[in-house]
């Protein structure tokens, strides 16, 4: 998904694991959105193991489902914004052309 195993290990050690909701709420428009990720998210608190070991997958397979996918084919000149509050980005490899991409942070406040 994106991230190598080392990666991740790296990550995961320059952030130490931290709770927040499952369920947030978009500060300007108040529309609820999923919080969860196969990479970052280890368990709901509250809920048993075997609780987890069900709800967890669910939500993860629903966020990534196809009726809530924007395709996006990129093109010379393309640009693209997305709002991490209310979205999950997948990069997939399907292309072999070099490409240069800035990222520009815009700041706001988060999800709640």
């Amino acid at each position: 998904d994106g991230h190598t195993n080392l990666d991740l290990a790296e990550i995961q050690q320059r952030c130490p694991p931290v709770e927040h909701r499952v369920v947030v709420t978009h500060p300007e428009t108040g529309r609820k959105a999923l919080f969860v990720n196969r990479n970052s998210t280890s368990h709901i608190v509250g809920l048993s193991e075997r609780e987890n070991e069900v709800l967890l997958p669910f939500l993860c397979d629903h966020v990534r489902a196809p009726e809530f996918q924007c395709r996006f084919r990129w093109e010379a000149g393309s640009l693209a914004f997305w709002d991490n509050r209310a979205v999950q980005h997948n990069a997939v490899p399907d292309y072999r052309e070099r490409r240069v991409m800035r990222r520009v942070t815009i700041a706001g406040p988060c999800a709640r």
